[in-house]
Formats: structure tokens, sequence, C-alpha cells
């Protein structure tokens, strides 16, 4: 049994996808269709750009998804391999790509509207506000602990929960610094401020998910085909009205990473993934989630037929 996982914002680089353009008729539509999509050079700035300009919120996440959905559409429609997964998942932004491969978003609607959600999510709060941080080496009720001690009024709080000894904080900028001076109080190994313009998955994304709601209403969604794991509550969604309340409150709250991992594994048996896209970023998380996983990163043509060949 195995499960196709899709990366989040953080696994962009310049030049990610260009072989799969190169390689794959359909992978190289999709860039194009992203493109005419966006009203925008979005291939022109992922292979030639500037890392700066990849790396805004508005730019990384529809040209993460275009390189995920390009990785798909390569291993499906040109390597002729027969994709039955057992579910989906996705790091936050990720969670949209599940979408698309899962038949709820045509991919037109779905880049689009993380374009909107990265906009959303840069404007939600003005930049220096708002800052994120890794702490590593302390589990989640540690990190929750450092968070209350430094920020006893919410100014800060866990927003992904990725592997065992690996949570990320977010919130107002002033109060994430003091967490990172006082984490190797609490038994952190470090703390590591990270290169985000905005405190994603924190209660100051409400307005960008309220923002986001609305441009819900304005798209087609359809049933989805394979079970899509959510990262707000670790449990499984397949209608509608389930993916789009998910989402809505996936901007604001917590990734539950380790805990999907754990769902897939420990309650539907999944013991194989497939993460497509650029990186291998989900891979090494699942790897420190759960021993003797089966995991393969596919980004590039040398990648997805070693995919191929494990799925025949």
């Amino acid at each position: 049994m195995y499960a196709l996982v899709f990366p989040g914002q953080g696994a962009q680089k310049i030049g990610m996808g260009r072989e799969l353009f190169e390689a794959f008729p359909s992978s190289k539509a999709v860039f194009q269709e992203a493109d005419d999509a966006l009203s925008s050079h979005l291939t022109q700035l992922i292979f030639e750009g500037e890392e700066s300009e990849l790396t805004l919120t508005r730019n990384s996440q529809p040209a993460i998804m275009t390189v995920s959905v390009a990785a798909l559409r390569a291993l499906t429609d040109e390597l002729g391999a027969e994709l039955n997964p057992s579910c989906l998942a996705g790091h936050s932004l990720g969670e949209y790509t599940a979408l698309a491969a899962s038949g709820v978003l045509s991919f037109w609607d779905a880049v689009r509207l993380v374009r909107s959600r990265g906009e959303f999510m840069q404007e939600a709060v003005p930049e220096g506000v708002g800052a994120m941080a890794a702490i590593i080496g302390l589990d989640s009720d540690g990190v929750r602990k450092l968070c209350e001690s430094v920020a006893p009024d919410g100014e800060i709080s866990p927003a992904n929960f990725n592997s065992p000894g690996q949570v990320v904080i977010s919130g107002q900028t002033e109060y994430i610094d003091k967490a990172i001076a006082g984490a190797k109080t609490f038994g952190a190994r470090k703390a590591v401020k990270l290169s985000v313009s905005a405190p994603f998955h924190s209660k100051f994304m409400k307005p960008a998910a309220e923002k986001l709601r609305s441009e819900f209403e304005k798209i087609s969604w359809n049933p989805a085909k394979y079970d899509i794991i959510a990262n707000v509550n670790a449990q499984p969604v397949k209608t509608p009205d389930e993916i789009r309340d998910s989402l809505y409150r996936q901007t604001f709250s917590p990734v539950l990473w380790e805990d999907s991992v754990l769902y897939m594994a420990d309650i539907l048996g999944i013991d194989t993934y497939y993460e497509l896209g650029p990186g291998e970023v989900l891979s090494g998380l699942i790897k420190r989630c759960k021993k003797g996983m089966n995991i393969k990163a596919g980004g590039t043509p040398q990648t997805l037929e070693a995919i191929r060949e494990c799925l025949h």
C-alpha cells in the first residue's frame, strides 16, 4: 500500500522542474497552463529568475505546485504508471496539490487559488511583524510550554509538527526572538529562525482564511478520487464540504504532519510513500516520523522512472 505526498513552501529553488519540462510534453504543458492561468511568466521565473523573487509567497506556492503536478503528469501520461494510491497528503501548500492530483480541483483553478492564498497570507501581517522558527530537539509538549512561557497571550504558537524533535513555531517577531533565545533552557538542541515573510499557520492568518473562503465559492469542487489526509486533524477528507472546511482551518492552524504520517502508517497500513515535486523534504520527515518505511522522491525523469518501476 502506498501514498502520494506533495511538498510545501520551502522546497523551491531556481531551475526546479527544468528536466521535466525538457523531457516530457505533458510536463511542459503543465508549465504553460500555469503561465496562462496566472497571466504571468512563472516558468521563466522558476528556471531563470532570482531566488529572492521565487521565494516570495505569492510565487513560491504556485511554482512548487506546478513542478509537483508536472511530475505527476510525467509519471502517468508519459511513463504509463497506473496509480492507485491508498491516499494522498501534502504539507501545507502541498495539500492543495493533493487536491489537484485527486481531481477535486482542476489544475487551472488550483494554481490560481494558491497564488491568491500566497497573496492573502502575505497581506495578513505587515512584513517584519511576523516570523517563524524551527525548534530542534524538543518534544511537542516542550515547545508548547516554551511558547506559553514567553507569550502567555498567544502571540506565538506551534505551527508545524513536522517530526519527532522538529516543531516550527509562528507568530509575532519579538516573541519568536524571545523563544529562540530561551529555547535551550527548555531542553531544545537549537532554534533557527526561518526565511519566511509571514507567520503562517498562526491566529494572525485568520484574515487570509476569510478571504480564501470567499475564493472557494468562485470555483468548482469535485469529490476526491482518493482520500486526502488533512493537515488540520490528520484525518481523511473526501467530500467538497469537508475539504473546504479543512483548508479554511488549515490556514491558521498547525500542520499535523507527524500525526498524518502515523495515521497513514499505523491506521491505514501504508508502508510506501512517493514524494512528487521538488526536493526531498517530506521524505526526510517521514523517515523520522516512522522507521522502516519505503520512500522515494520523484522530481526528475530518472527518479520518476524509478518510481514507475516500483509501481509495476
